[in-house]
């Protein structure tokens, strides 16, 4: 079943240096632009991390710190990655927790404050779970009847995420064909930002989602403790996070004039 859309969807993987959104970095990305009309676009860059690759990661992905060296930093790749997805929404294969938050701190090192939360985002590996509860690998085995040759590697995870998505929709008869259900359906728990740091009220307050102030709304916490938001800017939290939590101060600024 091919996919209905109203606008393109981006599918995108990253292979990395690790597993830590706030301070690891993208060493290769491949993405792969689904039109409306079924036209396809793929593209797929190795990227100069500008920070050793450990032999762990290298042993996941085949990626070592000589591949790279002459490659492209991301913020040299930036723009030409904003100038893909800035039209379209997203999709990938744990995306949703890993893949759009470690792209989104990339993006604001590079300068280039585009907000990805603004996109539909489908995480296909939620709806596998839901529905199934195993790998990519065994993903595309099951609803494809295929080995997925190259696993790890960023242009076979995104081609095979595409085609494990149009599988599902095919055997799933409760799954809607429409990028608005199969984004709401493959969310976890929403939060304002992508770490899960903060979280929101049932009336759509941010509220601290750690630590003492767990539980508590976020301009209630920077009003009465200022210093604390000055911790925060300055701790090792993720970008975007920061960035959440400054919109937070400034909305209370701006209420008070």
């Amino acid at each position: 079943m091919e996919l209905k859309l109203n606008k393109p969807i981006c599918f995108f993987d990253l292979e990395t240096t690790g597993i830590n959104v706030a301070t690891d970095r993208i060493v290769e990305i491949s993405i792969l632009k689904i039109f409306p009309n079924g036209n396809k676009e793929s593209h797929t860059w190795r990227i100069n991390p500008e920070m050793p690759i450990p032999k762990q990661a290298s042993d996941i992905h085949g990626i070592t710190n000589e591949m790279v060296a002459n490659e492209p930093t991301f913020k040299e790749m930036a723009n030409t990655v904003y100038q893909l997805i800035k039209d379209s929404d997203l999709g990938g294969f744990n995306s949703n927790r890993f893949d759009i938050p470690l792209l989104a701190e990339e993006l604001l090192r590079a300068e280039i404050d585009f907000d990805l939360k603004k996109a539909l985002s489908v995480d296909v590996q939620t709806i596998f779970h839901k529905k199934e509860k195993r790998t990519l690998e065994a993903a595309y085995k099951f609803y494809c009847d295929k080995s997925l040759e190259n696993a790890h590697s960023a242009e076979a995870d995104t081609n095979a995420t595409y085609e494990v998505l149009k599988s599902q929709l095919d055997r799933y008869s409760d799954l809607e064909n429409d990028i608005n259900f199969l984004a709401q359906f493959s969310s976890h728990k929403q939060f304002a930002d992508f770490a899960g740091y903060i979280g929101y009220t049932k009336e759509g307050e941010e509220v601290f989602n750690f630590g003492k102030h767990k539980g508590t709304l976020v301009e209630e916490v920077l009003e009465k403790e200022p210093g604390y938001f000055g911790w925060l800017l300055n701790a090792d939290f993720p970008l975007y996070t920061k960035k959440v939590l400054t919109r937070v101060k400034l909305k209370k600024l701006n209420n008070k004039l």
